[in-house]
């Protein structure tokens, strides 16, 4: 009987050592475990999938940073369809290409560059330029032209349509410009006045074309072909 009390302590020792290791080991739940979902989540396994990039707030803060990006609840819907079918596409990288693209198409065609213009215009505006360059060399006219600056650069309309972005900018330039008959007279402007002009000119480009380059397909404004 001894024998038989013994062998039952012997054993419940045995089981209390155990529980105690195994309480060691797994511990207690206190409620403020992670739940396997989370661990998951942060693991990048079976969560929920992370939501897409917003490209409207992305748009909206890339222009609160640019002086002269664009801006208004009218302009944004068509720079979001842009951004969306060309992820090269900002903005204000846009902004500062049409501004350079600006500089270099008035100073062309007041020096007669043919080769510089073409392959930054729309055959149409091509044409039109390349009538006032012709115009000017039969009547033997020269240009000076120095380009100033601009007061400012701003997109007013933007869309995408069937696969083509279109986007106007208003352009507040200054630039110096005299026409000099083939005597030397004076024409027309003056090459001392920093004149003021507001020009607003039309791109486009295919998203889908794997060319980057937009061009000028549209011109309207105060500074008129011939008076450069």
């Amino acid at each position: 009987m001894n024998s038989q009390l013994l062998l039952i302590l012997l054993l419940a020792m045995v089981a209390g050592i155990i529980l105690f290791r195994l309480y060691s080991v797994l511990g207690r739940r206190t409620g403020n475990e992670r739940p396997p979902q989370e661990r998951f989540e942060r693991l990048g396994g079976m969560g929920e999938p992370q939501k897409p990039l917003d490209q409207t707030s992305v748009i909206a803060d890339r222009s609160a940073r640019a002086d002269t990006a664009p801006v208004g609840d009218a302009i944004d819907p068509g720079l979001t369809e842009i951004a969306l079918a060309d992820r090269n596409f900002t903005p204000e990288h846009f902004l500062d290409g049409a501004k350079r693209a600006y500089e270099l198409i008035v100073t062309a065609f007041a020096r007669g560059d043919r080769e510089a213009l073409r392959p930054l215009l729309s055959e149409d505006v091509y044409a039109a330029f390349n009538q006032g360059i012709v115009e000017r060399e039969a009547q033997k006219q020269r240009v000076e032209f120095t380009f100033v600056g601009f007061h400012e650069a701003k997109v007013t309309a933007a869309a995408l349509n069937k696969g083509v972005a279109e986007i106007t900018v208003s352009f507040a330039a200054q630039f110096i410009s005299a026409v000099f008959d083939s005597a030397g007279a004076l024409v027309e402007g003056d090459p001392k006045l920093v004149r003021d002009v507001l020009d607003v000119w039309g791109f486009e480009r295919n998203v889908r074309a794997s060319d980057p380059n937009w061009r000028l397909v549209a011109t309207s404004g105060e500074a008129g072909l011939q008076e450069l």
